[in-house]
């Protein structure tokens, strides 16, 4: 079965071309379009240079409704001031033209380097071909136009039962690089055909979001133009899922498994990474104290390197656990690589070398700090950091 014949969504088409941004010839233009408005809900970066798209977005989400997303990759149009709004909306305006809809529908979205206004000509004069080229299986090539760095594509989908009726979710994502919450260098876009309340998709899409776009680290960087965005346009038929509804929990667990396959693909994906670890921090007294350490431990570069490296250097990952501020009871804290313990009662524990040597091998790897505090616990998957990350990164610019 080809990809687009799985990752489709009843009443969205979609489609992905090559305008002349990326000089490899690659896709760098992508459209998603609901064939009927859609409840609409978004997550945006935090970070206070906030991309032009960003801005656009985050007021037009307010309305809850959308019909259509247009992306552009290569270019992040941010850091642009007024030039670089005007330009956000020279390319919503385009889209709404073509599809005929009303222009506060579209949602916009850029990605790529950072400081440069978007090619106009370039995009503008690629909107009518895109539009034209809409199709119920072009969810891929939309993943594929929103791809930089990336060396393989994110992209999920799921079904479910809401009542009586089959739902379907799909979602697509970018990210590589500048990976840290809240939230990341990423785009994410997901559709489904639910039909849902806007009031109930907002605090349901952001909860998803936490536990797992704003739970995953590749270099402790926060980008300008993170943007995830939920359409559901309620062609399944289903009874409309509202706040408190007993069918709200199903799709929550639907659409965060999705997205923290999303999540995954991103750490997977982290420029240059060899490995994916995942941290689990628990005994901790409160759940920020368990994300404080957690983040910790992820973003150390020295703890990179030694996984990078294969190896086991537990003195990396306590000292960093113990460098946040939180008075830790080292004689409790156990640390764990896999179900290897390799520090309890104030001191390392060796002799299992051989295994743990095997483990460092691997390219999953899990790790467990218990605090023996309390009873909260964070989980958060980060990358290793490696040497063509360095020169990803060195020459990203010119």
């Amino acid at each position: 079965m080809k990809p687009s014949d799985v990752h489709r969504v009843p009443g969205f088409l979609a489609n992905g071309i090559h305008t002349g941004i990326k000089p490899n010839g690659g896709k760098d233009l992508a459209l998603i379009f609901s064939i009927r408005p859609a409840a609409a809900a978004g997550v945006f970066t935090t970070n206070c240079f906030k991309a032009a798209p960003v801005l656009l977005d985050m007021e037009r989400i307010r309305s809850g409704v959308a019909q259509a997303v247009i992306a552009n990759s290569g270019v992040a149009n941010a850091a642009t001031g007024s030039e670089g709004l005007s330009d956000a909306l020279a390319v919503s305006r385009a889209a709404s033209a073509e599809l005929g809809i009303a222009d506060e529908m579209v949602l916009v979205a850029s990605t790529g380097v950072i400081g440069h206004r978007l090619p106009l000509r370039k995009i503008i004069g690629g909107v009518k071909r895109l539009a034209a080229g809409l199709h119920v299986g072009g969810i891929p090539d939309a993943e594929a136009a929103i791809m930089t760095t990336d060396r393989f594509p994110k992209i999920a989908s799921r079904k479910g039962v809401i009542g009586k009726k089959e739902v379907t979710l799909c979602g697509i994502a970018k990210g590589a690089g500048m990976i840290q919450p809240n939230m990341a260098t990423m785009l994410a876009f997901v559709m489904t055909d639910a039909a849902i309340a806007r009031d109930a998709l907002d605090p349901m899409f952001r909860q998803s979001v936490a536990g797992s776009f704003n739970a995953i680290s590749v270099d402790g960087c926060m980008s300008t133009n993170d943007t995830a965005v939920i359409l559901a346009n309620g062609v399944a038929g289903n009874h409309p899922i509202r706040r408190g509804s007993r069918y709200l929990g199903a799709f929550g667990e639907i659409l965060s498994d999705l997205l923290s396959e999303l999540a995954r693909g991103l750490v997977r994906d982290g420029e240059g990474a060899t490995k994916v670890i995942e941290i689990t921090v628990a005994g901790a007294r409160t759940l920020p104290d368990a994300q404080r350490v957690a983040y910790a431990i992820a973003n150390s570069n020295l703890v990179k390197t030694a996984f990078f490296g294969g190896d086991p250097n537990w003195g990396r990952i306590i000292s960093a656990a113990g460098s946040v501020g939180i008075d830790l009871p080292v004689d409790q804290v156990r640390l764990f690589i896999e179900d290897l313990l390799l520090f309890a009662e104030g001191t390392g524990i060796g002799g299992r070398e051989r295994e743990l040597a095997e483990i460092m091998a691997r390219p999953e790897i899990k790790v467990r700090l218990e605090l023996g505090m309390g009873r909260r616990a964070w989980t958060i998957c980060t990358s290793d950091l490696t040497l063509d990350y360095v020169k990803i990164n060195a020459h990203y610019h010119t």
